[in-house]
Formats: C-alpha cells, structure tokens, sequence
C-alpha cells in the first residue's frame, strides 16, 4: 500500500484539506436522522444525561469546551452534519457516517483525511452498560469533542497518516497501542487531578469509576511502557497512563514513528 501524504502540525484549519476517499469509500452511508425513533432518541438522551455530571466533574478542560463547540445536547440524536459543520471551521475533523468496522486501510485513510468514522445506530435500553462495538453514543460523545482540539487533532490525523502507510501487522499493534493509551482511555493532569480525554472512558461509567476508585493504576505517560502494554479489549483497564499535556502525545507520535516506522527511499 502506498503511503499517504503526512499531515503535519496545522496551523489553520484550511491546512488540512479533504482528499476523495478510496479505500474507505464503500464504508460510507448517509445518516437518515429523521428515521430515529422517539425510543432511540430517549435512549441517547439517558446516556447522556447519565455521563454528563461525571463528566462535567472529571473531563479535561478542551473536552469540555469541544463538547460546547459541536453542539451535543440530550434532547435528540446529533445530527453528523451539523456536528460537522460547527467542527470542520475549527480544525479541519469532521464526523463522517460509516456502515460499521472498518479495514485497517479504511480506517488510518478517514483519520489522515480529517474524517472521523462515525456510527449512527443506538444500542438498545437492555444494553445501556456495555455494548461490544462503538456506536453514535461512544463516537460523539467520547471522540468527537477532542477533535475541536488543535494538538489533539493533529496527533490524530498524524497517526492516520504514518499507519496508512503500514502493511506490517505486527508494527500497526504496537503503533496501535499508543492509539489505545490516548484516544481511547487517554488521561492528562490538570489542576493537581487526573482528568479524562480518552473516548473509552468518556463513555464508560464503569471505565471511569474504577479509575477514580484506584481500581485503575494511573502511571505517568512513557512512550517505551505504553509501547510495552498489551491491550485488553474485554476487561476493566488495570493500567492507563496520564499526560501533562497534548504536546506530549504529538510528540510521542513522531518519536514512535522515527523509531519504529522504515523510511521507504
């Protein structure tokens, strides 16, 4: 596979411009928001309103202020347009409908593009507690307020873009691994408190009780250990890693690529 372009640090949103998608391409759906049911937009609006308090207490200051830009509220199911028209402006994301799990390829191609893949079904009231693969719940409440950040976005769209380029299973798990430790159960200190800004435990009541109980053992982030840890997908997280700041996360990325990635000549 031929790697894709780098996207480096932007310095305006206009820097990161939207190339037509090739791999990810037949992954696209529209969002028919009109379709929800009053029941499925009762359900978004119980979640919500159940992570809100907690979140409001424990989420990091630009989670905050992304959840405010895109425009969440408990009252309906988010419309993907909207949150995108209010987001691109601010860094150039946006949150794209997709049918579901995406290709390896599909993937690292929408996040190096700036495009967000994005569920649009809603778990059942039986399963508000834990559902097995991501839905419009997990990406717009726990991804989609980061990427209003301008590091954050960048680190992202920067991993996309160097494991676009990656046909090595092997390496992609280790580069996957620092994906996991910050974009999905990513923590950061903030005023003398261990804050959250990983989606995973964004989402998660029972992710973010054990972190706040000390179930969780919170380390300070280290490339080398977080490059060292497995990931478990399938049980409360028993080791999660906290930053000082985004800075370190994108400067992690390309520390991790310079020693792990081969420079193709």
């Amino acid at each position: 596979m031929k790697p894709a372009p780098l996207i480096t640090r932007a310095t305006s949103p206009a820097d990161a411009a939207v190339c037509p998608l090739v791999h990810a391409a037949p992954y696209l759906i529209e969002q028919n928001s009109g379709a929800y049911t009053p029941e499925q937009h009762a359900v978004w609006g119980d979640l919500v309103r159940k992570r809100m308090p907690h979140l409001e207490e424990w989420a990091c200051l630009e989670y905050l202020e992304g959840f405010a830009l895109i425009g969440l509220t408990a009252d309906h199911l988010p419309n993907l347009a909207e949150v995108s028209q209010r987001l691109r402006p601010r860094t150039g994301w946006s949150a794209v409908p997709v049918s579901g799990f995406l290709p390896h390829g599909a993937f690292f191609e929408m996040l190096s593009s700036r495009q967000f893949p994005t569920a649009t079904w809603i778990r059942e009231r039986t399963s508000l507690d834990y559902i097995p693969q991501p839905d419009i719940f997990h990406d717009t409440l726990g991804h989609i307020p980061m990427h209003a950040h301008q590091v954050f976005g960048d680190f992202l769209a920067h991993y996309g873009s160097v494991c676009y380029g990656i046909d090595d299973h092997d390496l992609l798990e280790r580069l996957g691994r620092l994906f996991w430790y910050t974009v999905e159960f990513g923590l950061i200190r903030q005023s003398g408190k261990v804050k959250f800004y990983g989606s995973g435990v964004m989402s998660s009541h029972g992710e973010s009780l054990a972190i706040l109980q000390g179930v969780t053992e919170v380390r300070d982030f280290s490339l080398d250990e977080v490059l060292a840890t497995p990931v478990k997908v399938d049980e409360i997280q028993k080791v999660l890693f906290a930053i000082e700041s985004f800075d370190q996360i994108y400067e992690a990325m390309h520390d991790a690529e310079r020693r792990l990635v081969p420079v193709h000549v």
